[in-house]
């Protein structure tokens, strides 16, 4: 086997250290994850840390950055290969059973959000992936027909963070029990509703009547 060279070796040690922090964070807590505990878990110098990274909280960020990314793709992949709402919504919410609260995951997630209260740097480019997933969702459920997608889509995307963090919190809410509530919100207002809105003055409310012409009819007439 040829040796490897100056740049695999550079990869694979930065690869080592992104693992290392990924698996880190969850472990001792974000703010906790040190040089020395890197270097230490890594089995590397602690200034081939610094070669490969601006700071500690850089490689924090990417790690943390890189594990998000694999599961909103994951989950988006789930629902966006669903033929309806409830389908999507059933694998969407499948794809969290794999959460369960103590796990890594959901321990890395919840320290990253912590972070990011604190980094602004991380706290943008969570957002930016955030917005990604609700584009993605915004997209399947206005190809199926739901009436607000994007509002349906903020608001769904918010309760898959709320599941998984009082999962964390010990608080036990089953993907069931959740499925059971959204597809109220994810489902499409029938036509006919939409139809006997339209109307129906009451549905919408009936525009008030003027007095203005009466009166000076009234005017007129005396």
């Amino acid at each position: 086997m040829p040796a490897r060279t100056s740049a695999e070796r550079g990869r694979e040690v930065r690869q080592r250290l992104l693992d290392t922090a990924a698996t880190l964070i969850p472990e001792l807590g974000w703010s906790a994850v040190s040089t020395r505990a890197l270097a230490e878990r890594a089995d590397v110098t602690p200034g081939l840390i610094h070669y490969h990274f601006p700071s500690v909280q850089a490689l924090l960020r990417e790690a943390a950055l890189r594990v998000m990314g694999e599961v909103v793709s994951a989950t988006s992949l789930a629902f966006t290969s669903a033929d309806d709402l409830d389908a999507g919504l059933d694998l969407m919410l499948g794809a969290l059973d794999s959460y369960p609260g103590e796990d890594a995951t959901s321990l890395l997630f919840t320290e990253t959000c912590l972070a990011a209260t604190r980094d602004p740097e991380l706290r943008a480019e969570l957002s930016t992936l955030v917005a990604g997933f609700r584009e993605d969702l915004t997209t399947w459920l206005a190809s199926h027909g739901q009436d607000h997608p994007g509002d349906t889509a903020a608001v769904l995307a918010a309760t898959i963070d709320g599941l998984m963090l009082h999962r964390v919190l010990g608080v036990e809410l089953t993907s069931a029990a959740a499925a059971t509530v959204l597809r109220g919100l994810v489902a499409p207002t029938p036509l006919s509703t939409r139809t006997a809105s339209r109307r129906d003055p009451s549905k919408r409310g009936a525009p008030r009547k003027s007095t203005t012409k009466k009166g000076v009819a009234k005017g007129r007439t005396s």
